[in-house]
C-alpha cells in the first residue's frame, strides 16, 4: 500500500466518522446543528471565496458555527502568511473535534497561535479584534428572530468597514416549512427572513447557487461599508415569536 492510497483512506475514513457525528447532533438538537451532514466542498468553496480574492495580505478571519470544520479545513489553506483565525462553535463535542483539526492541519504545522477555537456562541465572543472577513455556518432560521438581529449586529459590528460576511441559507426549506410547520414556526420564520431581507438589500454584494450540497444552498456575500454614511437594516422584531 502506497502513501497516497494510506492517506486517501485516512481522509475517508475522517469523513465518514464526521458525518456519522454531525447526525448524531442533528438528532440531539436539530434547532442548533441545522443540518444532517457536513457541508460539501463545493459549499465551502463558495464560502472561502473572500479570502481567495484578497490573498496577498494578512487577514483577520472568523468562522461561526463551525461545526465538524468542513469549512474550517478548506479555509486555512487560503490563510495567507501572518494571517490569524478565530473558530466559534458552543458545541463541546465539536469543538474537541475542532481542537483536532487545528493540532494536525499540514498547513498549521510550526505555526503555533495562528487558529484558535473559542467554544462559545459569536453573540458572546469576547474580543476587540475586528475581522476583514467573517465566514457564518450558523443555521440562522432555526433562530428566533431577536437572536439572529442580535447574531448579525454582532457581524457587523466585528467587521472592518469593508470587511465580507460569508454565510448560507438552504433552498426548498420555505416550501417544506409551508407543508409541515405549526403556524407559531412560520410566523417565526417569516420575522427572519424579513430581517435577512433587510441586511441582503443593505450590504449583499454577490449570491451563489451550489447544488452540490445536502441540501442545495445559496451563498450570500455581505459587506460592511467603508463608510459609516449607510445605515444598518432596522430591526421589525417586537416580542420573540417562537
Amino acid at each position: 500500500m502506497n502513501d497516497w492510497t494510506t492517506s486517501h483512506d485516512r481522509v475517508l475514513a475522517q469523513r465518514h466518522a464526521e458525518g456519522w457525528m454531525f447526525l448524531i447532533e442533528a438528532v440531539r438538537d436539530m434547532r442548533t446543528t441545522g443540518a444532517i451532514a457536513p457541508s460539501s466542498k463545493a459549499l465551502a468553496r463558495a464560502l472561502t471565496g473572500p479570502l481567495r480574492a484578497q490573498p496577498s495580505r494578512p487577514l483577520a478571519v472568523l468562522e461561526a458555527g463551525a461545526g465538524t470544520g468542513a469549512v474550517t479545513r478548506a479555509l486555512i489553506p487560503h490563510l495567507s502568511r501572518g494571517s490569524h483565525l478565530d473558530i466559534v462553535e458552543p458545541n463541546p463535542r465539536f469543538t474537541a473535534r475542532l481542537d483536532h483539526v487545528v493540532a494536525t492541519h499540514p498547513h498549521l504545522a510550526g505555526h503555533a497561535g495562528k487558529a484558535t477555537v473559542h467554544q462559545t456562541c459569536v453573540e458572546q465572543l469576547d474580543t476587540a479584534h475586528r475581522y476583514d472577513v467573517i465566514i457564518s455556518g450558523l443555521p440562522l432560521t432555526n433562530f428566533p428572530p431577536q437572536q439572529v438581529e442580535r447574531i448579525m449586529a454582532r457581524y457587523m459590528d466585528l467587521l472592518h468597514p469593508g470587511g465580507t460576511l460569508a454565510y448560507y441559507a438552504y433552498l426548498g426549506t420555505r416550501t417544506a416549512r409551508t407543508l409541515t410547520a405549526s403556524r407559531a414556526t412560520l410566523r417565526r420564520h417569516a420575522a427572519v427572513d424579513e430581517i435577512m431581507t433587510g441586511y441582503q438589500r443593505a450590504y449583499a454584494t454577490g449570491r451563489w447557487t451550489v447544488w452540490a450540497n445536502l441540501p442545495p444552498a445559496h451563498v450570500w456575500h455581505l459587506q460592511r461599508p467603508r463608510t459609516e454614511m449607510a445605515d444598518r437594516p432596522a430591526a421589525h422584531v417586537g416580542e420573540d415569536r417562537r
